[in-house]
């Protein structure tokens, strides 16, 4: 099962957000935890997972029509298994200091 941490900016944006796209990033969560289980891991196409350009190691999720959130993998805490860190959470905004 991979692991995951999150960094003390990413849960004061989180408690930020509007209800609706709190409820919506926690929905995409178990579709991105299965997507990690592949090896690679295959992102669907609806969660467009891909790397922030010009913050190298930084990847970028969208989780609804203006919700993004940023990640970056971290050292292996489980054997085998991905370490996600969340970053920041929000709008199309948080891409500009990722």
């Amino acid at each position: 099962m991979p692991t995951f941490e999150r960094l003390a900016r990413f849960d004061r944006e989180f408690r930020r957000l509007p209800r609706e796209l709190q409820r919506a990033f926690l929905a995409m969560l178990p579709v991105f935890v299965a997507a990690l289980k592949e090896s690679p891991p295959d992102f669907p196409v609806t969660l467009r997972v891909h790397r922030v350009k010009g913050a190298s190691g930084v990847w970028e999720i969208t989780f609804a029509p203006d919700g993004r959130a940023t990640f970056e993998y971290g050292a292996q805490i489980v054997d085998g298994e991905p370490h996600v860190i969340w970053r920041r959470v929000g709008t199309h905004d948080v891409l500009g200091e990722p």
